[in-house]
């Protein structure tokens, strides 16, 4: 006797026999955003199967985990759930275990026909449906979710209502028993004509009538479902004979549905991987490289134009014509377009004539546009250069988080357009250089278009690939003369919305920075408006420009109480700085002598220093924020310490009790916690608050109560400010009130102690912006430049002023009509003094754009050429002296102390690197000088990633690094900077170094096979 099968037995059963319509019924990433307890890993790694294969392959993915996870208590049920909550109710009727919900073949065929009935008349629904009012009706009859429901109208608000049908029509077919409701749903919204296409009432000629009855659309629908899948099959087979043929339906559809991919899901708050799904769930897949079936076939263009859905159409304003007339014509130029004006179209439009021009003559053509941050990757991909070349040209996007930039060279080889970070093809140029690497040459390419092209100078990513291209153009000046072949040198567009000054003082260092980066580019031409200059300002709105200065006189016993502190710790230590607390000065004064007090092993003035630059930061923290983020900091700070000092007995507010304190140890925390209570006190007085932060809830109030559809960006300093200045909108019920929802968006980088966004985060948060869903941002610099970010009302700089090119940028996103540009700055603070400058010098810069643009083509010529030499001969110098500087010294003639204690703990003969980039101590005796102790940055951030203990001194407390696993090794990696360095017989040469790579010692490589054996040993 057989036992009955288990519930995961059933679900893995029905999975695997139903497999292929579930990947077509599946929503993903909706399904994804309701299984809590899917790691986050798995959930990014479905999402780039998603991106980068289609929604079907990732439906695939999905089900594969559902089938590894379903012997897990609870899992089944919440991955039924999921799929009900996101949506996918047809998914829902083949994966639950009760075989009473699982459709009859009928039901099927029934659903099957109503799906090609959509495909059959896709064009017809798209034009003709107006999708508010159906979309409204299909909620009000339950066909739709309120998911489903905020997706399509965002896809209205920002794309029109034929975009919206689509997301209609893509949702829909997804629904269970969705016909007769929809057909009712079209009825009650005056649509009846588009129900009785779909149902067969056909009207062949103007005399008769093929009418096909359809059952009424009530609870008897189930028991009519044979006569509507007859109706409907009989409604085939008439087109059928009208057509010629149906071996051209699958052009047909795919060019139809393609067109939906016009507007991605990315681009209206919706999520990647969601892009082109209804293609996938009618059976047409669709890849970033565009139509190569049509690519690859020797089709008769104007049959092919008949047959093909409306295109975006690609067509510049006159201004943007104007600019691009030396680029179409093959020549090297510039173009400086306020942000907001359409340079990325002309990108695209030039683009498209270059490859179609070099297709004409026969000739290889390949185009990549480089980009300085990842998330325009995605962005000039999604919105401009995919949904515009896709049907012509393979396109493809890549960055730093693509797994498909270990492959860049075979991602070129088989792509027309690459969208990239120009620190992948960097690596690819360096990797041809090596014999056993394979990389690109910059011959590969026949255009180059770089985005935000005023970063290419000095040692930046840009300036590096461009010396490239110029030492080419100079080796080709030689080939020529020796009557050589050339080496094939790319078209350059550089894209700006403002090249800047470079910091000059007089309009000839302006103009001179102008050449330079015209130089840099090789530019023939700088290309601004001036024939259509009055189109281009109605295009680009200016926006309200004022300042509003804060009263810094008013009493601030915080600070005061700070400064007392700060200058008790000054006396103890005996220092005597001239710079004003709270200063940017003093803050490199402090860091500056806690270095040489490391150098000079003077543990008592390193400890005082870095203490004093915490209360500094505290300064800093409550001259922008609140007090209490400035207490927050310093008693984390303190908190910290007490745990790195190994502390037997602690309360909260009591003084800390330990013997392993040093006489300043205890100095330093006892004279916190004497002032502690205090400190709280004063920070918890609404009457000292800050005076920044009231103007910035009057400007906030004032502009939020304007209109009801507000949208706004402020700009700060620091990612901690952004936190802080969004908790305090959060902790503001007034903000709520008037309809603020904010959110922060910080950088993705490292090189800060506050936690970074993922890149995934500042997608979903821009996202959520662009969908209305949070409608004010309180960004850092990560969003000045290049993102394309919702048209705002009000854009503030609070307390923010760098230079001219930031200004500009920042400006640039007040793009709505009446939008206003503001700066909150206190009045001593100098900010209003640098925005005055960074005016002044921005009117510099049209002027030195202009005196450049006058010059006659000799002079440019010639003096780009002297900038360009001299840039080459300035990299050359550089090298020979960084050659100088790694020497190869024996790493045994230098030895580690450790940063506090000042102890021996190490000589540079234990140290060896893996992947030239981590340094690890392989001693077996090392292991003794340390303790670990769980990581507490990757604690904060929750990570679902094993976090690797981090290693601290035995003898004091100081953090050393962290350990890793190499091949299933734990090896100690440590970070130099924790380190004093001193190199023996050079007892003044002792040094703190920020970076291994600052360190003139070549470490050798990490041998695993001598430790392996050792370890085995052991």
């Amino acid at each position: 006797k057989m036992s009955a099968p288990s519930r995961e037995e059933e679900f893995i059963y029905l999975i695997s026999c139903f497999r292929t319509r579930l990947t077509q019924y599946i929503r993903v990433v909706p399904v994804l955003d309701c299984l809590d307890t899917l790691s986050v890993q798995e959930k990014e790694r479905i999402r780039a199967v998603a991106r980068q294969g289609g929604e079907q392959q990732a439906a695939g993915e999905l089900l594969g985990v559902g089938e590894r996870g379903c012997k897990e208590p609870g899992w089944i049920q919440q991955f039924v759930t999921a799929l009900q909550q996101g949506g996918s109710d047809m998914a829902v009727c083949y994966v639950n275990p009760s075989l009473s919900q699982l459709p009859s073949p009928a039901e099927e065929a029934d659903h099957d026909m109503c799906v090609k009935m959509v495909q059959l008349l896709y064009g017809t629904l798209v034009d003709k449906l107006m999708s508010p009012e159906v979309t409204n009706k299909c909620v009000e009859k339950g066909l739709l979710q309120d998911e489903d429901h905020e997706r399509i109208l965002a896809v209205i608000a920002n794309h029109g209502k034929r975009d919206g049908a689509r997301e209609l029509l893509s949702r829909i077919i997804k629904k269970k028993d969705w016909f007769s409701p929809f057909l009712d749903a079209l009825r009650e919204t005056k649509h009846g004509h588009l129900a009785d296409e779909l149902c067969g009432n056909i009207q062949e000629t103007e005399n008769k009538e093929n009418e096909i009855k359809l059952p009424a659309t009530t609870d008897e629908d189930v028991e009519a479902e044979e006569p509507l899948a007859s109706a409907v099959g009989e409604e085939l087979k008439q087109r059928d004979e009208m057509n010629d043929s149906l071996a051209n339906e699958s052009i047909i559809l795919k060019t139809s549905f393609e067109d939906t991919s016009v507007v991605s899901e990315s681009e209206v708050g919706l999520p990647d991987a969601s892009v082109s799904s209804l293609n996938e769930s009618l059976g047409h897949s669709s890849t970033t490289s565009g139509d190569s079936d049509l690519l690859g076939e020797d089709k008769d263009e104007d049959d092919m134009d008949k047959r093909a859905s409306p295109e975006p159409e690609l067509i510049l304003r006159d201004y943007q014509m104007e600019v691009s007339k030396p680029a179409l014509n093959g020549q090297n130029v510039i173009i400086c377009l306020p942000t907001g004006s359409g340079k990325t179209r002309v990108a695209v439009y030039i683009t498209k004539e270059h490859l179609d021009k070099k297709r004409r003559a026969s000739e290889p053509g390949k185009v990549i546009v480089l980009v300085n941050k990842v998330p325009l990757v995605e962005q000039h991909f999604r919105k401009e250069f995919n949904p515009f070349l896709k049907h012509w040209y393979r396109v493809t996007g890549l960055s730093g988080d693509s797994q498909l930039k270990i492959s860049f060279p075979e991602v070129v080889r088989k792509n027309d357009v690459i969208i990239s970070t120009a620190q992948i093809l960097e690596n690819a140029l360096l990797n041809a250089t090596k014999e056993d690497e394979e990389g690109v040459q910059l011959s590969d390419f026949s255009l180059i278009i770089i985005d935000e092209c005023h970063h290419t100078q000095k040692e930046g990513v840009y300036n590096n690939i461009m010396r490239r291209y110029l030492k080419e153009k100079i080796k080709n000046k030689r080939l020529r003369k020796e009557n050589k072949p050339l080496i094939p040198q790319p078209q350059i567009l550089g894209l700006t919305a403002s090249p800047g000054v470079g910091g000059a003082r007089s309009q000839q260092k302006a103009e001179e920075h102008i050449l330079k980066i015209c130089a840099n580019l090789d530019a023939y031409r700088l290309m601004t408006v001036e024939e259509h200059a009055s189109q281009l300002k109605d295009q680009v709105k200016e926006p309200y420009k004022k300042f509003v200065i804060a009263d810094d006189k008013r009493r601030d016993p915080f600070r005061e109480k700070i400064i007392e502190i700060m200058t008790d710790i000054q006396n103890y230590c005996q220092f005597n700085p001239t710079f004003e607390f709270g200063t940017q000065p003093y803050e490199q004064w402090a860091v500056k002598e806690e270095k040489n007090a490391a150098k000079e092993e003077k543990r008592k003035e390193r400890v005082c220093a870095e203490h004093l630059k915490k209360y500094n930061d505290a300064l800093q923290i409550n001259d922008t924020i609140r007090m209490i983020d400035a207490y927050n900091n310093l008693n984390n700070f303190y908190k910290e310490e007490k745990s790195k000092k190994t502390i037997v007995k602690e309360d909260e507010d009591d003084e800390p009790v330990s013997s392993n304190l040093d006489e300043t140890d205890m100095f330093l925390i006892k004279l916190f916690y004497a002032k502690k209570k205090q400190l709280k006190e004063l920070a918890g007085k609404p009457e000292y608050e800050n005076e920044k932060l009231t103007q910035l809830r009057n400007t906030l109030m004032e502009e939020f109560t304007k209109t009801s559809e507000a949208r706004g960006i402020i700009f700060t300093k620091t990612r901690q400010s952004a936190f802080a200045l969004f908790q305090w909108i959060q902790d503001n019920t007034k903000f709520e009130e008037v309809g603020v929802k904010a959110h922060y968006l910080i950088g993705a980088g490292h090189n800060s102690e506050f936690k970074p966004m993922t890149q995934n985060e500042q997608r979903e948060i821009i996202s959520k912006f662009r969908a209305g869903k949070v409608n004010l941002l309180i960004a850092t610099t990560v969003a000045e430049e290049g993102l394309d970010i919702k048209e705002c009302n009000i854009v503030i700089r609070y307390g923010l002023v760098t230079n001219e090119i930031a200004m500009v940028q920042a400006r640039g996103r007040a793009r709505a009509d009446e939008s206003t540009y503001v700066l909150v700055a206190s009045g001593g603070s100098g900010a209003v003094e640098r925005e005055n400058v960074n005016i002044f010098r921005e009117k510099m810069m049209y002027k030195a754009i202009q005196r450049v643009q006058k010059m006659s083509q000799e002079e440019y010529l010639h003096k780009i050429q002297g900038f360009q030499m001299q840039s080459i001969m300035e990299k050359k110098m550089k090298a020979k002296r960084d050659q100088l500087k790694t020497y190869k010294e024996n790493p045994s003639l230098i030895t580690f102390l450790c940063k506090n204690c000042h102890k021996l703990k190490c000589s540079g003969e234990d140290i060896q690197v893996i992947e030239n980039m981590h340094h690890v101590n392989v001693k077996k005796e090392f292991q003794d000088l340390y303790n670990i102790r769980e990581n507490k940055t990757l604690q904060e951030k929750h990570a679902d990633y094993q976090t690797n203990g981090e290693i601290i001194c035995k003898d004091c407390g100081q953090a050393w690094g962290n350990m890793m696993v190499h091949r299933g090794v734990d090896l100690p990696c440590l970070k130099i900077r924790n380190f004093v360095v001193v190199f023996k017989g050079k007892k003044t040469s002792n040094k703190v170094f920020k970076k291994w790579g600052e360190l003139p010692i070549n470490f050798p490589v990490f041998d695993y096979a001598e430790h392996y054996v050792s370890s085995d040993e052991d």
